[in-house]
């Protein structure tokens, strides 16, 4: 999902559909760490400049919208082509991350029907004659993660 480029760069991790919730963490991270989250978090307008800008209002200026397109591109460069035709006419990283938590997140009523499933099943589990210690507790691992992905708050 997130690896890092000949170059040294980290590049963000791709979602193809599935597992909205834990890419989400992952990417809120990956905008973080290149300060571009704000441009998620707030839709701003950038205000035009006024007649005779100082250097630090242009400086500040460009910083902003530059700001705007690399989350942008960060956020497409994030995802499969088929969930980028359908992005790709957001007008901001605000309404492509919008779209995305809309589109993919999910239904808290069926989240929290899972989980209740998944607590049945925790409780039902015991230990196969046939199968190692650690072959158990992998099938516990694995319950446990489902229920860390349906719990964890994007």
């Amino acid at each position: 999902m997130e690896g890092e480029s000949s170059n040294g760069t980290i590049t963000p991790p791709i979602f193809d559909g599935v597992n909205y919730k834990v890419w989400a963490v992952r990417m809120e991270i990956h905008l973080k760490a290149y300060d571009l989250w704000e441009a998620v978090e707030q839709d701003y307008e950038v205000p035009a400049l006024g007649d005779n800008p100082t250097m630090v209002q242009i400086k500040t200026h460009k910083e902003k919208v530059t700001r705007k397109a690399k989350a942008m591109n960060c956020l497409f460069s994030a995802v499969s082509p088929s969930i980028l035709s359908r992005i790709m006419q957001k007008k901001s990283a605000a309404e492509i991350w919008k779209y995305l938590e809309k589109e993919y997140k999910g239904n808290a009523k069926l989240d929290n029907m899972q989980v209740m499933n998944l607590f049945r099943e925790f409780e039902t589990q015991r230990m196969k004659e046939s199968e190692t210690a650690k072959e158990y507790a992998d099938r516990l691992l694995d319950i446990a993660n489902k229920f860390l992905y349906l719990t964890v708050a994007p």
